[in-house]
């Protein structure tokens, strides 16, 4: 994790904008695998996690303001902080977006965003895209983030796909 939240190696990406604090994190497969693992391992269950995983790309969305959870700290009333509930837990397939080089748009395939009811210090959601040959046959991607409330406008972030294609492994599994 330290080396993947260095920005020096591009698999982490931080952009502030009008006080909010938006943080992007390509997830590699053996960090998903090492996670489910959790103890003694066998090949075969580490390349049976390998090939589950594998088929996608994940990405960690960490939004705050001020140093707290959105729901925390952007809503004024009841009825913001239901829109901002509702948009969150249903509406980021809409919102989030992922481009080739070319400007195809790869579909969300699914995404997480378990609610810590203002005991963290970011919102933050698990973001799933299927690796497929579009990507991975492009030059860079971009994930763009649109409006949500917060009054940043459109976010966008710029990966190489290197990244993904020479992804990191961990020795250990």
């Amino acid at each position: 994790m330290t080396y993947l939240k260095n920005p020096e190696n591009g698999y982490t990406q931080s952009k502030q904008v009008n006080g909010v604090d938006i943080c992007l994190t390509y997830r590699p497969t053996d960090l998903l695998v090492a996670q489910e693992l959790r103890g003694a391992t066998s090949k075969t269950a580490v390349d049976s996690l390998r090939d589950k995983y594998h088929k996608y790309l994940y990405f960690n969305l960490n939004i705050s303001k001020n140093g707290k959870e959105l729901l925390s700290a952007v809503p004024k009333d009841r009825n913001e902080f239901g829109a901002m509930v509702n948009e969150l837990s249903f509406g980021m397939e809409q919102n989030v977006h992922l481009f080739t080089n070319k400007k195809d748009t790869i579909p969300m395939m699914d995404y997480i965003y378990p609610r810590m009811y203002g005991m963290g210090s970011s919102t933050s959601m698990l973001l799933v895209y299927p690796r497929n040959k579009e990507l991975t046959n492009s030059e860079f991607f971009k994930i763009s983030l649109k409006e949500i409330g917060l009054l940043t406008g459109e976010v966008n972030f710029k990966f190489n796909t290197t990244l993904v294609q020479e992804e990191p492994s961990l020795s250990k599994l």
